[in-house]
């Protein structure tokens, strides 16, 4: 991801643009010479960035700054670099390939994540934990149903980004207004080779389509389309790193912790969740980036102004860099997460008894009982166990009140067996299978290649 948005990349890139548009020109008849195409095809990484630098200070302009550092190095194409060409044209559609090489990146980490988690999902499957609302203990789901909801999110991310990289155009080749003046002119008004070499061009730098129009800019609309997406991804990570970070509160389940790493100065025996924490705060940052573009596209007057372009600079190679580094550490974190299963299992013992209680009344009214007589008994003993819980920091005694009562004396037999936890997860287990084969196993065959990519980076702290 520092490549796609480095120097190197958007220069060669400049050059590169320059030489598919010298090309095209050149097949429409325009007088271009094999060896000035020659010169530059030889010369396309070959930079003097010194040069450059020194030249956009001479002229305070960097594209000029770099039409002659390109022909410094391509003597005999000096004349025809940058033809009927703005400076938008290597300017926005550069930005337009560093964002379509840039989404590529992230649709491969989504999917190595989404990946991870699947495993995650599958062991944990019927592992039952307590759900919350509220933050407020509630209803028993699994471990796996829980890691599942984080894989939605970021499902539906990989859909948006799948979508903008499918759907994004090349700006193509427009002129100073859009209007393509210039070309025309070039082409002695010959329409048909002026759309010609538009298309041309998108297809030379592996472009199916150009935007249908444009002023001097593509529409920066799209940067704030690619900003939301962005913010999707960050929003997905959060939430789940956000879960992750108050399941080691409760110390059901936390991240990779090496075993010589140092929670903190101070307190020798923390353990704290450094890096879903360090993933909440990029998030953060993240999320702020989509209000940037669209101020920056309703504020474009008429045809292009110029104030697009400082903010353009920060926000889109950031925006970028930082998710980057957020779905690094988010395949980091499922890739180590550890559960302490018998922890888990006492936070739902601590509540189930609550839980276990319309089961117990419905077993007992099918027995004979009085519903009525039955409901005020369990009111009675529920008040007085959240008593000994709260009041006196004991145990859930619940399930002994019941078992001593003579009015629940049909089910004081099997009461072990009726609050066996896993009674009470519903279709979590089958939801995790069904959302796995129906959803996730299809997406992963289909990105098969990507899994199979080796990931030069990784995390160091």
């Amino acid at each position: 991801m520092s490549f796609v948005w480095s120097p190197a990349m958007k220069f060669t890139t400049w050059r590169k643009l320059w030489l598919a548009l010298a090309t095209a020109e050149q097949e429409l008849g325009i007088e271009i010479s094999d060896e000035q195409l020659e010169q530059m095809r030889a010369n396309l990484y070959n930079v003097d960035f010194d040069f450059a630098d020194a030249k956009e200070r001479e002229f305070r302009h960097d594209v000029m700054g770099h039409v002659h550092a390109f022909g410094e190095v391509a003597p005999a194409a000096m004349p025809i670099i940058h033809l009927g060409a703005t400076s938008c044209y290597v300017g926005d559609n550069t930005d337009l390939i560093q964002i379509r090489d840039a989404l590529k990146l992230i649709q491969r980490k989504l999917v190595k994540a989404i990946g991870i988690l699947k495993k995650f999902a599958i062991q944990y499957r019927d592992l039952p934990t307590l759900g919350f609302t509220h933050y407020q203990p509630a209803q028993l789901t699994t471990v796996g149903k829980r890691a599942t909801l984080w894989m939605q999110d970021l499902l539906l991310d990989l859909e948006r980004v799948n979508h903008e990289i499918e759907s994004l155009p090349m700006r193509g080749v427009k002129g100073t207004t859009g209007t393509q003046a210039s070309f025309l002119e070039l082409f002695d008004g010959d329409h048909e080779k002026v759309k010609a070499l538009n298309l041309r061009v998108c297809e030379l730098m592996g472009f199916k389509r150009a935007i249908s129009v444009s002023g001097q800019t593509y529409t920066r609309k799209i940067d704030y389309n690619v900003m939301s997406v962005l913010s999707g991804i960050a929003q997905s990570t959060y939430k789940m790193c956000g879960d992750i970070r108050l399941l080691a509160n409760l110390k059901e389940v936390e991240e990779p912790f090496s075993k010589t790493q140092i929670g903190s100065s101070a307190m020798a025996y923390k353990r704290n969740p450094m890096r879903s924490e360090r993933v909440c705060s990029i998030a953060r940052y993240v999320m702020g980036l989509p209000a940037s573009a669209a101020h920056t596209h309703a504020n474009q007057w008429f045809e292009r102004t110029l104030d697009d372009s400082a903010v353009r600079r920060i926000i889109l190679p950031e925006g970028f860099l930082a998710v980057d580094v957020i779905l690094n550490l988010v395949a980091n974190i499922a890739d180590g997460l550890h559960v302490w299963p018998n922890v888990v299992k006492s936070h739902v013992m601590a509540e189930l008894p609550f839980m276990a209680t319309e089961v117990i009344l419905m077993e007992c009214v099918k027995a004979g009982g009085d519903r009525q007589e039955l409901h005020e008994a369990i009111r009675v003993h529920s008040m007085a166990a959240g008593a000994v819980v709260k009041g006196e920091g004991k145990p859930n005694d619940l399930l002994e009140r019941i078992a001593n009562d003579p009015v629940f004396t049909h089910v004081h037999a099997q009461l072990e067996n009726m609050i066996d936890p896993i009674l009470f997860v519903g279709r979590a287990p089958e939801q995790v299978d069904d959302f796995l084969a129906e959803e996730v196993d299809p997406i992963l065959e289909q990105h098969e290649s990507l899994l199979s990519v080796k990931s030069v980076d990784g995390v160091n702290v």
